[in-house]
């Protein structure tokens, strides 16, 4: 009940911030920026590089999977009960302009902990996992984790944790709004799981 409440009142700030910016003279900030800078972000910074660990940075995200993520969140194709809530009220406008605000954002480089050159999350992202019929991430994400617009999602510098998360949520069915993500999830171990998302944090 506690969490539902939360995501009713961020979601009430989030229009309210949205409205008042809308009606604000056109010399102060876009009513995505007003939202982005404020309402999101406690958990993903103003500038999209946030610092908690187990939330997603999205500076420097296509602004197409940013879009699609909203998307899903507000229709319940992906399942937090804090961006449900954060995406309910939003119209196709302003999911369009907050994906654009933090898709124009430079983001931070991280470094891996422990997973560098020749590490096990280096092998298994550049050349997946032969034994379990795992294919390298960076076929889809690319060598530098740069992704692909449309399709692929852009990982580099990417917090490990939250990385980590997502995959076993991909493996449990928790999230399921990307099936390849699903089928390969349920392939690896939760140390390989580990090993890669250190390695993408690092990743540059």
């Amino acid at each position: 009940m506690r969490i539902r409440g939360l995501s009713l009142l961020i979601s009430f700030l989030m229009v309210s911030l949205i409205v008042s910016a809308e009606e604000a003279p056109a010399a102060n900030m876009s009513a995505a920026e007003q939202a982005a800078t404020t309402v999101c972000a406690a958990c993903h910074g103003a500038d999209g590089n946030g610092v908690i660990a187990l939330n997603p940075k999205l500076a420097g995200q296509h602004s197409d999977y940013l879009a699609k993520q909203l998307h899903d969140f507000k229709a319940g194709k992906r399942a937090n009960a804090v961006m449900s809530g954060m995406a309910a009220n939003l119209s196709d406008d302003d999911i369009k302009g907050l994906a654009n605000y933090f898709a124009k954002q430079t983001p931070t480089l991280g470094k891996a902990k422990s997973n560098g050159n020749g590490s096990l999350g280096e092998k298994i992202y550049r050349g997946g996992i032969a034994a379990t019929n795992v294919p390298a991430c960076a076929a889809c994400h690319g060598a530098n984790g740069e992704g692909l617009p449309k399709r692929f999602p852009r990982l580099s510098g990417q917090h490990a944790d939250y990385t980590a998360q997502q995959l076993k949520t991909f493996r449990t069915g928790e999230r399921a709004n990307a099936p390849m993500m699903q089928v390969i999830s349920t392939k690896m171990t939760d140390a390989e799981m580990q090993a890669v998302a250190d390695y993408i944090q690092g990743l540059r």
